[in-house]
């Protein structure tokens, strides 16, 4: 009986490092290559601002989930989110492994009303878009850069958790409806990395098929959790936050086989059946 020969390349499997694993990004990237050898590192074992731990194995790729992602704090203390934006991406990127990074879709000024595509220039508005710009440059230009937006999961600090337990409490929420994005479930993101890494480096665009505004998207988390909440509709000046966002920030990637993530009103269901 003939037996096929072993890939030598794939003898063995994959030795990744996951930074921020304690976030909703790295708990999704831990699930999604669970059959790979996964090194996960919570901030509390590596908080990237700092020089890499000692001891830690070579591997084979690095998912770089780490980083400061309250858009608020970083315009009141731009140094410190740069330390763990910038700063944290040079130090992964100087493990020399392969990399993975995570960009936003706050890069752009959301002037366009089209979707953004790889090629378009990014011109930040708030120091948060610009510290993750400059953490683009800082993975070098043979990482793969993924723009994503709006992240949402069942674990974490994010909109969808936000609006159940508000929507739970009271009557009436107000929610801005002059902001357009994606929302992206962070389940379906790290399925489409796993496609990625297959792909060539550079900047790749992935977030949820279909769009809306944030008062849309409470209105259907409410729907869809059968809670009895009313959605007021509101501008992003009567909101009042420090860091100015991107009126439209809808992602599309224009470059040939980049992976797909189903709309986000499935992304949605399936985060909410999680949640139970």
């Amino acid at each position: 009986m003939e037996h096929a020969e072993p890939d030598p390349l794939r003898a063995r499997p994959r030795r990744l490092l996951v930074t921020g694993a304690g976030g909703q990004v790295g708990t999704a990237l831990q699930a999604a290559f669970a059959d790979e050898e996964v090194v996960a590192l919570t901030r509390e074992e590596w908080d990237v601002a700092l020089p890499p731990p000692a001891g830690l194995p070579a591997v084979d790729l690095v998912l770089h989930a780490a980083g400061w992602t309250n858009v608020d704090a970083a315009e009141e203390d731009p140094q410190g989110a740069a330390a763990v934006n910038v700063g944290g991406t040079q130090h992964v990127a100087e493990l020399g492994a392969p990399l993975v990074h995570f960009s936003t879709d706050y890069v752009f000024d959301g002037r366009k009303r089209t979707p953004y595509v790889e090629s378009d220039g990014p011109s930040p508005l708030s120091a948060y878009g610009r510290t993750k710009l400059a953490s683009e440059a800082a993975a070098g230009e043979d990482a793969w850069i993924v723009r994503t937006s709006w992240l949402f999961g069942e674990t974490g600090n994010n909109f969808v958790r936000t609006i159940l337990r508000l929507a739970a409490e009271r009557d009436e929420l107000s929610v801005v409806d002059d902001q357009r994005g994606c929302p992206t479930y962070v389940g379906h993101l790290a399925a489409a990395v796993r496609e990625l890494v297959e792909l060539p480096r550079g900047v790749w665009h992935l977030a949820a098929e279909g769009d809306c505004t944030w008062a849309e998207l409470a209105e259907t988390i409410v729907a869809e959790a059968g809670l009895d909440c009313r959605v007021r509709r509101i501008t992003s000046g009567e909101l009042g936050r420090p860091a100015l966002r991107p009126a439209y920030s809808v992602l599309r990637s224009e470059r040939p086989g980049a992976p797909t993530l189903p709309p986000w009103r499935d992304g949605l269901r399936a985060c909410l059946e999680k949640l139970g």
